[in-house]
C-alpha cells in the first residue's frame, strides 16, 4: 500500500495472506507496527494484549511443537470451541468452498483440504508468528480489546506493505501454545498473526473473501 493510503484504501486491500515469500521483515518496521498498535483503544484503558514475536528458529521450533500436538492431542481452546450454525456456518461454507476453487482443490478432496488446513501450523511459510495473549480476569472485555487489537494490527501491516493472517486455528491448541511460551495460568491464548511479505505468483492470494449485505447487519431506529 502506498504510504497515503487512507483506511477506507486499507480496509478494501486488506485480506488473508496463505503464502509468503521467506525474505524477513525488518525489525524496525515490526516494532513500529507493534508501537503503533499500542493506541488501539481499550476498557478502560486496560490493554489486555500481550504479545509474543517468534522469528528464525524460534518460530521454527513453535511449528513443529505445534504439528506434534496436532497429531497427537486433542484441541484444548482456552476461550472454548466455536460452534457455527444458521448463516454463520453458510459464510464460513462460501469461504471455505472458494479457497478451495481457488487452489484447485475438489470439495470432496478430503486429503488435500486436510493438508491445506494443516498448514496453519507451518504459518503459510510466514517467517514470522505473533501469538497474543489476554488476562483471564478480565473476561470477556478483555479480548473484545484483543479483537480491536487484531483488527489494528493487521491493518497497519498491511500499511507497511506487510501481508498477515490472523489464526485461529493456533488457539485451538492453547495448552500447547501455553508450554511452549512458559505462559503462567493466568494468560489466555486468543489467536496468532502470521505476517511476511505475500507471496505474490501463489494463486491462493488471488482469493478474496464476501461481505454481507449492510441489510443483514444494521437496523437504523429513529422512533
Amino acid at each position: 500500500m502506498p504510504p497515503s493510503a487512507s483506511l477506507t484504501d486499507l480496509l478494501a486491500a486488506r485480506h488473508s495472506a496463505r503464502a509468503f515469500t521467506d525474505r524477513e521483515v525488518p525489525r524496525e518496521v515490526v516494532d513500529e507496527v507493534l508501537a503503533k498498535a499500542q493506541r488501539t483503544p481499550s476498557w478502560c484503558n486496560t490493554q489486555p494484549w500481550q504479545v509474543h514475536v517468534l522469528s528464525g528458529a524460534a518460530r521454527d521450533r513453535f511449528s513443529k511443537a505445534l504439528a506434534e500436538t496436532v497429531l497427537t492431542q486433542t484441541q484444548s481452546a482456552d476461550l472454548g470451541l466455536p460452534t457455527y450454525a444458521g448463516v454463520h456456518a453458510e459464510r464460513r461454507r462460501e469461504s471455505g468452498y472458494a479457497l478451495y476453487e481457488a487452489l484447485g482443490i475438489e470439495r470432496s478432496d478430503r486429503d488435500a483440504r486436510a493438508l491445506q488446513s494443516f498448514k496453519n501450523f507451518e504459518f503459510f511459510g510466514a517467517p514470522h508468528v505473533l501469538v497474543l495473549t489476554t488476562d483471564a480476569e478480565l473476561g470477556t472485555y478483555g479480548v473484545l480489546d484483543c479483537g480491536g487489537w487484531v483488527a489494528v494490527t493487521t491493518l497497519l501491516l498491511a500499511e507497511a506493505g506487510v501481508g498477515s493472517i490472523a489464526q485461529g486455528a493456533i488457539a485451538m491448541y492453547s495448552d500447547a501454545v501455553r508450554d511452549f511460551l512458559d505462559l503462567p495460568a493466568d494468560r489466555q491464548v486468543v489467536c496468532a498473526i502470521s505476517f511476511g511479505y505475500e507471496d505474490g505468483d501463489d494463486p491462493v492470494n488471488a482469493f478474496r473473501t464476501s461481505r454481507a449485505p449492510m441489510g443483514e447487519v444494521v437496523q437504523h431506529l429513529t422512533d
